[in-house]
C-alpha cells in the first residue's frame, strides 16, 4: 500500500511540474496546496524526483516507474520501497561503487547510453571528460563554503560537534552534504556558501590595492565577495539588470562588512555611456549570463527541459555584453570572463570571439571540471586589454 501512494504521489508531481520554475522553487509551492502530504510523503517525493529526472533522457522508452527504480537505484546507497517492491533482488548492489552499478544497468538494459543522460552533449566543450562528467549527474553535489583561512579550524570543529560530516579543501574551503543547515551552526558573515569550483574562478583576479573593479553582472555578488577577500581595498562597482538582485547583495555585503561600494542597476546590452562615460578599471569581473549547464547536477530537471536553441541566445549576449563592457576597461588590465557553463559555444568560442573582434589579448583560460569534486563545471578566462 505505501509503494502504490509513494508512487502516485511521484506521478501527480511529474504530471504537475512542467519546467517552468526550478524543481525546488516549484516542491515547495506544490506541498502547500497538497496538505495532507506528512513530512515522510514530502520527503520521499523529493527523493524520487529528483532522482527520476537524473536519468535526464536514457531509457525513454520504458515507462515512468521502471525509469525511476532505474535512476533510484543508480542515485542512492539505500532502497527505496518503490525500488524494493519491483526489483528485491537489487539490495545487494544497492552498495556498490557507481561505476559498477552503471555497468549493471548496461548489463540489464542493453539500450541504456550515458550520452542520453545528457542529450546535448555534442556541444560540450573538449576539455570536458565526457564519461565522467556525464557519471557524475548520479550524484547530487556537495555544498561548499568559503571561510577566512584562521577560522577555517573552528568552523570545522563547530560543524563536527553537531555531527556533520566535514571536509577541508585547500585553506579557505569546506565542504559538506548538499542539503546541510547551515544558519543555526555558524554565524552570519563568518562564512559565504559559495561553488568549489567559483572560488577557483578568484585566482584568475590578481587585484592590486586600490584598484577600480567592475563587476558588471554582480547578481548576489558572490564574485564581489571573493575579490574583496583577495584584496580588501579595492574600489568596487556592481551592476545588474535586477534591482530586486541587487537588494540581496546588499544585504550579503553587510553582513561581510562591506561598506563602500558603488551599485548601479544596468542593462549592459545598451549603450551605457551616459551613465559610465567616467569611469576607467582596473579590471572587470564578467560573470556573464549563460545556459548554467555546468551546474545542472543541482538542477537535473534542465537535462529534460532545457531547449537547445537557447545555446546560441546565450552565446549572442554574452558577446553583445563584452563589447559594451570593454571600452571601460584600461589598457593593460584585464577582463576575467566567467561562466557556469560546460558548453563550447559560451566558453571557447565566445574568447574566439574576443580575440578576433576586440582589443584584447589571451593570457590563460581554463575548463573548471567540478565533477572530480562534486562540484559544478565552469569557465574562466582572463584576457588582457591591447
Amino acid at each position: 500500500m505505501k509503494v502504490n501512494h509513494q508512487l502516485r504521489a511521484f506521478e501527480q508531481i511529474l504530471n504537475s511540474y512542467d519546467g517552468s520554475l526550478p524543481l525546488h522553487r516549484f516542491l515547495p509551492g506544490y506541498f502547500k496546496q497538497h496538505k495532507q502530504m506528512g513530512s515522510s510523503d514530502r520527503r520521499w517525493a523529493t527523493r524520487h524526483v529528483y532522482s527520476f529526472f537524473r536519468l535526464g533522457n536514457a531509457l525513454k522508452t520504458l515507462n515512468n516507474e521502471e525509469r525511476l527504480c532505474i535512476a533510484d537505484f543508480l542515485c542512492q546507497e539505500t532502497l527505496s520501497p518503490v525500488v524494493a517492491q519491483k526489483f528485491p533482488e537489487w539490495i545487494n548492489r544497492i552498495l556498490h561503487p557507481l561505476s559498477q552499478k552503471i555497468d549493471f544497468i548496461k548489463t540489464t538494459y542493453p539500450d541504456f547510453n550515458l550520452e542520453d543522460v545528457y542529450p546535448l552533449h555534442s556541444h560540450l566543450s573538449e576539455a570536458v571528460n565526457k564519461k565522467e562528467f556525464l557519471t557524475s549527474f548520479f550524484k547530487q553535489p556537495d555544498l561548499f563554503i568559503r571561510v577566512h583561512a584562521n577560522d577555517q579550524a573552528e568552523l570545522m570543529s563547530r560543524l563536527s560537534a553537531q555531527e556533520i560530516p566535514v571536509k577541508a579543501i585547500g585553506e579557505t574551503a569546506l565542504a559538506m552534504p548538499n542539503g546541510t543547515k547551515l544558519e543555526s551552526i555558524l554565524q552570519e558573515g563568518s562564512y559565504q556558501v559559495q561553488d568549489l569550483s567559483s572560488q577557483h574562478t578568484g585566482t584568475y583576479f590578481k587585484p592590486d590595492k586600490w584598484d577600480k573593479w567592475w563587476d558588471c553582472c554582480a547578481a548576489s555578488g558572490g564574485k564581489t565577495l571573493l575579490l574583496h577577500s583577495i584584496e580588501p581595498v579595492v574600489e568596487l562597482l556592481v551592476t545588474d539588470l535586477r534591482d530586486s538582485i541587487l537588494q540581496n547583495l546588499d544585504e550579503r555585503f553587510r553582513l561581510a562588512g562591506i561598506k563602500k561600494y558603488h551599485k548601479k542597476e544596468l542593462d549592459l546590452l545598451k549603450n551605457n555611456d551616459q551613465v559610465l562615460h567616467h569611469y576607467q578599471f582596473d579590471g572587470i569581473i564578467l560573470d556573464a549570463p549563460c545556459t548554467g549547464s555546468g551546474t545542472w547536477g543541482r538542477t537535473p530537471e534542465m537535462l529534460t527541459f532545457f531547449e537547445e536553441r537557447k545555446i546560441n541566445q546565450f552565446a549572442a549576449i554574452q558577446k553583445g555584453i563584452v563589447q559594451n563592457v570593454i571600452k571601460y576597461l584600461k589598457p593593460g588590465k584585464p577582463l576575467i570572463y566567467i561562466t557556469c557553463s560546460a558548453f563550447a559555444e559560451e566558453n571557447e568560442d565566445v574568447v574566439k570571439y574576443m580575440l578576433e573582434n576586440l582589443p584584447l589579448e589571451l593570457e590563460k583560460m581554463e575548463l573548471i571540471d567540478g565533477y572530480e569534486n562534486y562540484a559544478d563545471t565552469m569557465f574562466v578566462a582572463r584576457l588582457m586589454k591591447k
